[in-house]
């Protein structure tokens, strides 16, 4: 038996990954049916520094649109929270850079985890980076 926060954080990383919409949307209904994960995933990019806030804000109104969350705040807190956690995980390799990629969101019961999959770009040498975060709630 798995626990909460691993089946959590691990279908958050496979929904960050996922290369296309219909891949995302066959995930999903699979994470849902399978194994009653809730999860959404949201496409991101632009200067780290400059979309910190941003990256976080997407991540809690992504979460709430497709009821991965209840729209308290301890849900939107916890989101917010996990978000935080994974860009400070990445921040040091992208500070200054551009970024791209996909914010993956998922809750299993009372846990929530929210990873962030970027290319980090400079000129035509790319970085890639994993971030991720993990919140309990109510």
């Amino acid at each position: 038996m798995e626990t909460g926060s691993k089946v959590a954080a691990s279908s958050a990383i496979k929904i960050a990954m996922t290369f296309s919409r219909q891949e995302e949307a066959d995930l999903k209904k699979e994470l849902l049916e399978d194994y009653g994960v809730r999860a959404v995933a949201v496409d991101y990019g632009g200067e780290f520094i400059s979309s910190a806030g941003k990256i976080v804000e997407r991540s809690v109104v992504a979460a709430k649109r497709e009821n991965v969350i209840k729209d308290t705040h301890p849900d939107e807190g916890a989101v917010a929270g996990a978000a935080r956690e994974a860009l400070t995980q990445i921040m040091p390799k992208a500070l200054g850079l551009n970024v791209g990629g996909k914010i993956g969101i998922a809750r299993f019961e009372d846990h929530i985890s929210v990873a962030i999959f970027l290319g980090i770009g400079l000129l035509h040498l790319d970085e890639v980076a994993i971030g991720l975060g993990h919140r309990a709630v109510p």
